[in-house]
């Protein structure tokens, strides 16, 4: 049987042990070019003079594309509306994914004066202010952090990124540490005054709603694949949220499963729709010689929701934890069901969330009962229908000290609303 684990760097020698493995690596070679050959196929050239074929993205069949009103190149319809439609959308989606990636290199030590050490993974630029030539980027915490290294909290005390098509040394943008949560596995990094990003190709990334994603959705992954420069593998959504424990962790992720291809290195990157959105942070993968493409990401939702806890909390501050308030209760899934969505034609799983315990002596506790069942949950203008159990937990990333969170839940017939205010005291570090 195969065991979970978690890869918190990859190096040059670092043997492959089993099962759901964490994707960084240590990267040797970088992209020198890519072209779609006579088959339609994309190609990508590496420095050390390989080729890596990533499928067909444009069809040789397009049927009305003469004109150049619907074909790519506006020649002879080859990108028309026949078999190269539906692939150009996934070269649009994927070059709206590619402006917004970036590749991470880390550099660790043991000690002070020891050698240095390499992990290599992906990252995403969330917000980007070109004027200045600055940016916040998500990767996953467990791509700049390693529990061997010399400095106090493991983070690595160098921190590189590269933009696509500059993934040389020479083009190594610094990049420092904001905050981050091993929890969550998602940590912040912040760029400032660089040229590059001031150019029209970087983008800040466009985030889908992952709690609307379904199974059969188109799941694009870029990431620094085997450290060799960014690359992009195609898949579809597979299980749209469940939880899975790496060795070493007390606690369960929850995940979006995919069909993806995900090699070591694409710890980091983004994983995208058919529009070039944003649905998850890639985190993992299934290593068995009797499984094909089981890989895992964490949902947009709640990286981005991790991302701004992060900046309203460590950014300009000597902090660098996520802060998240309990309330003090325990919930579980009373029952839950498939619905068919006739206006967008797809279908959601819809949970009722029921109120397993309240813990004694919290602000909460003279409030919400043993057997409540919670209809929504809000926060200033933002109002959610609880409808799956992750809603609640997610939904207190987004809260802060001071916030006011109010709670309709159906008790018996009646529905009831209560409201209490986030002090201190029920704030904990993740």
């Amino acid at each position: 049987m195969s065991s979970v684990f978690r890869m918190l760097r990859w190096i040059a020698f670092f043997a492959l042990l089993a099962c759901i493995a964490i994707c960084a690596v240590a990267a040797t070679t970088s992209i020198r070019g890519a072209y779609i050959d006579e088959s339609g196929s994309l190609v990508i050239e590496y420095s050390d003079g390989r080729e890596q074929t990533l499928g067909t993205v444009v069809g040789a069949d397009g049927v009305d594309g003469k004109d150049g009103a619907d074909g790519i190149d506006g020649i002879d319809g080859k990108d028309g509306v026949g078999t190269g439609g539906a692939q150009t959308s996934l070269v649009d989606a994927t070059t709206r994914g590619m402006r917004s990636a970036v590749s991470v290199v880390s550099t660790f030590k043991k000690s002070a004066s020891s050698d240095e050490y390499y992990s290599a993974g992906a990252g995403v630029i969330y917000q980007l202010n070109k004027t200045t030539g600055s940016a916040f980027l998500i990767t996953n915490h467990h791509v700049v952090y390693d529990e061997e290294s010399y400095t106090a909290d493991g983070i690595s005390h160098s921190i590189s990124v590269y933009l696509y098509g500059a993934e040389y040394t020479d083009y190594a943008i610094p990049a420092s540490y904001v905050g981050g949560s091993s929890y969550y596995d998602i940590a912040v990094l912040y760029v400032q005054g660089c040229d590059a990003l001031k150019t029209d190709m970087p983008m800040a990334i466009s985030v889908a709603d992952s709690d609307r994603i379904t199974l059969g959705e188109a799941a694009i992954a870029i990431g620094n694949a085997e450290g060799h420069g960014l690359a992009a593998t195609s898949g579809v959504v597979s299980v749209d949220s469940e939880h899975i424990t790496l060795s070493g962790d007390d606690h369960t992720t929850r995940v979006i499963r995919v069909d993806t291809p995900i090699n070591h290195g694409n710890s980091g990157g983004g994983l995208y729709n058919s529009r070039g959105e944003l649905i998850g942070i890639v985190n993992a993968k299934t290593v068995s010689s009797d499984v094909d493409n089981i890989a895992y990401a964490i949902p947009s939702n709640v990286a981005v929701a991790v991302a701004r806890n992060i900046l309203d909390n460590c950014f300009g501050t000597s902090e660098t934890s996520v802060m998240r308030p309990l309330l003090g209760v325990t919930i579980t899934t009373a029952s839950t069901k498939a619905i068919y969505d006739a206006e967008d034609k797809r279908v959601y799983i819809v949970e009722e969330i029921v109120i397993h315990s309240v813990n004694e002596g919290t602000p909460v506790s003279g409030m919400l009962q043993e057997g409540d069942i919670f209809v929504s949950i809000a926060c200033g203008d933002r109002v959610l229908p609880v409808t799956r159990q992750y809603h609640v937990i997610d939904f207190m990333l987004d809260v802060r000290l001071g916030d006011t969170v109010s709670f309709i839940v159906r008790r018996g017939t009646e529905e009831l609303t209560y409201s209490v205010t986030i002090t201190a005291d029920m704030i904990t570090p993740y």
